[in-house]
């Protein structure tokens, strides 16, 4: 059964990789603008269209605040912006919203960060799949009614495809892209030469009446609502939609060629530059065209793209550009999420398999959670733009302004020249985004940012769980490193070779080499070198604690413990049994824990290696457990 499902493995993911291929990719500027800009670049897809969507409850005459709101927002896209080119220059090794707020507000501070942004790449899978999804019925009507389904089929080909961990190219990666980029600026060029020559295509007054009242039944509202505070605050937290996946580049800087600080701050300002003139420039046409956009109809920017380049090859080019810069957003998500979920796990805040490499050197087990998440997130919410943006926005701006008032506290501490104009500049930063995420949670509360509130505190408590846990571990396996370690006497007269398998030293281990001491007078310990460069210091220490037993270290490129272990298994039993009378025990500590929930956090690599061990040959398989 077990190689079975390794036959499978190998089938849909190749064969696995050794550690030494895992290599850091150096892109260039353009190249990162493509990749590391993408979830922000694409944001302008649904983030004008959501502006929209609020303004037409409250009738045509709202619609003229459209442009206003977008420049308050670009406004504060500018103000983000700088205050993270502080943090690229103070953490050139990468700076994401957990380790600065963790650094330098502490453990909690750290929690909400790594919860906000938790929920924030999901819901960027989610959102960003979505609205794919979106630009491929407008232009294919007939396929609305399957809409979730196609959406889920789009989150498992981009789970099996980073399972796989296929580097390709940066070059082919930078496709889509600069197709979406192309197509964005020649709509807003075209589109402005239309309007200043008069010949821009508007929707006709009735045509548009009829839309929105049709908007205000969907909302399923009898009246429109009152143009006024509450209006706009909802319009804009909306439209702040286009600000997500802008602290990427902070997440990446080690990505860069060198010096990569320099050329990570000049990518944060192209990026910032090329967002806002696209945002202005789908707004403003959106305005002067008098375009609406209904949910799950079709998008505000499909409905730009027919009137300004009729329905011809470019308005296929701006759907399929559209599409694949969406799928490729989404696909950041699946960089930056298993890695944040490795950085809490060595943390201590997450389950540990989280933290390891699989067979295609990514974070297997982060890649198919964030997954799951994001198809939940899609079935629940009809895989709606509309309905999932309302809890997108709050993860970011609580993430940003965590971030930002870390920054404070670095640059107050670290006093070094200028530390009180970078702080004045990322103290600024970080009151505006609060601000921001209070407006946020006031005018989008009722509309599902309540969940964003209930989930982010239960996220943490759930990490202060895991983390009080693995300390209780610890503590119950603490063991003196200063001090050779006493073994029971060998038995005398003939019996079987033992083969202890030993992952640390510890207690736990320790009473499983107590018992292989007690049953055994040829007794040899293994221990499997998975790439973690702490071989050396684990001889050393059994050197120091348990001289009289002898230790093997067995080398495992590919992070396997299985196969090495089975294979000096059965190398071990050719040499060792004295005729077919005597049988080999394999002991394997294992670790019993108080609560079965808590079994979860621990690996279940016993199971596997006694299953393997089973399937082959004739030996004798002795667990030892040890009570947490």
């Amino acid at each position: 059964m077990i190689f079975s499902l390794n036959r499978l493995k190998i089938f849909l993911f190749g064969n696995p990789l050794p550690t030494s291929a895992h290599e850091e990719e150096r892109l260039s500027n353009p190249e990162a603008l493509a990749i590391l800009s993408s979830d922000a670049l694409s944001s302008v897809a649904y983030a004008s269209q959501e502006i929209v969507l609020v303004l037409s409850l409250a009738g045509a005459a709202a619609l003229q605040y459209t442009l206003p709101i977008t420049a308050m927002i670009v406004l504060l896209m500018v103000i983000v912006g700088v205050s993270y080119s502080q943090t690229i220059k103070a953490y050139p090794r990468g700076g994401g919203s957990y380790r600065v707020s963790h650094d330098n507000l502490g453990v909690s501070a750290g929690l909400v960060a790594g919860a906000s942004l938790s929920l924030d790449y999901l819901l960027t899978v989610a959102v960003s799949v979505a609205a794919g999804i979106s630009a491929l019925t407008s232009y294919l009507p007939a396929l609305e009614t399957l809409r979730v389904p196609l959406c889920l089929l789009a989150v498992v080909i981009l789970m099996l495809a980073n399972l796989r961990g296929v580097k390709s190219s940066a070059k082919v990666m930078s496709l889509p892209t600069y197709m979406f980029l192309g197509t964005i600026l020649l709509l807003v060029a075209v589109g402005l030469i239309q309007l200043m020559q008069g010949s821009l295509p508007a929707l006709a007054a009735s045509e548009q009446q009829q839309l929105l009242n049709e908007a205000v039944s969907l909302h399923q509202s009898s009246a429109t609502m009152a143009i006024g505070p509450v209006l706009f605050m909802r319009a804009f937290s909306s439209g702040c939609a286009a600000l997500t996946g802008i602290e990427a580049i902070s997440d990446s800087v080690m990505a860069f060629r060198p010096v990569e600080w320099r050329n990570a701050r000049r990518v944060l300002t192209s990026m910032v530059i090329l967002l806002a003139v696209m945002f202005l420039g789908i707004s403003l046409l959106a305005s002067k065209t008098g375009l609406l956009y209904l949910e799950n109809g079709p998008t505000l920017l499909y409905q730009i793209g027919e009137k300004v380049f009729g329905n011809g090859p470019l308005l296929l080019l701006l759907q399929l550009g559209t599409f694949l810069i969406l799928l490729l957003a989404a696909n950041t998500a699946y960089a930056d999420f298993p890695r944040l979920a490795a950085f809490l796990a060595q943390d201590g805040f997450m389950p540990r398999q989280l933290a390891s490499l699989g067979d295609r050197l990514v974070f297997s087990n982060g890649i198919i959670s964030l997954s799951i998440g994001a198809g939940a997130l899609l079935i629940i919410f009809g895989g709606s733009v509309s309905r999932l943006i309302p809890l997108y926005a709050v993860g970011v701006f609580t993430s940003f302004s965590l971030s930002q008032t870390g920054m404070v506290v670095h640059w107050w501490k670290e006093r070094s020249p200028g530390w009180k104009q970078k702080s004045l500049i990322n103290g600024f930063g970080a009151l505006v985004t609060l601000i921001v995420t209070i407006v946020l949670l006031f005018s989008k509360f009722h509309q599902g940012a309540w969940l964003i509130v209930i989930t982010v505190p239960l996220l943490v408590c759930l990490f202060s769980a895991i983390n009080k846990h693995y300390k209780y571990v610890a503590k119950r396996l603490r063991i003196a490193t200063d001090v050779k370690l006493q073994l029971p006497i060998a038995p005398t007269g003939g019996n079987s070779p033992v083969i202890v398998l030993v992952g640390q030293l510890h207690r736990g281990s320790f009473e499983a080499v107590r018992y292989a001491r007690s049953i055994a007078t040829e007794l040899v310990a293994v221990h499997v070198d998975l790439g973690s460069g702490k071989a050396e210091l684990f001889k050393q220490q059994w050197q120091k604690q348990l001289p009289d037993i002898p230790l093997m270290v067995l080398e495992s490129p590919y992070r396997s413990l299985i196969n090495p272990v089975v294979e000096f298994v059965e190398d071990f039993e050719n040499k060792h049994r004295k005729g077919a009378n005597l049988f080999c025990t394999v002991v394997l500590p294992v670790f019993v824990t108080r609560h079965r929930w808590e079994a979860i956090l621990h690996n279940q690599s016993t199971y596997f290696l006694r299953s393997a061990l089973r399937a082959k040959g004739t030996r004798i398989i002795t667990t030892v457990g040890f009570y947490l």
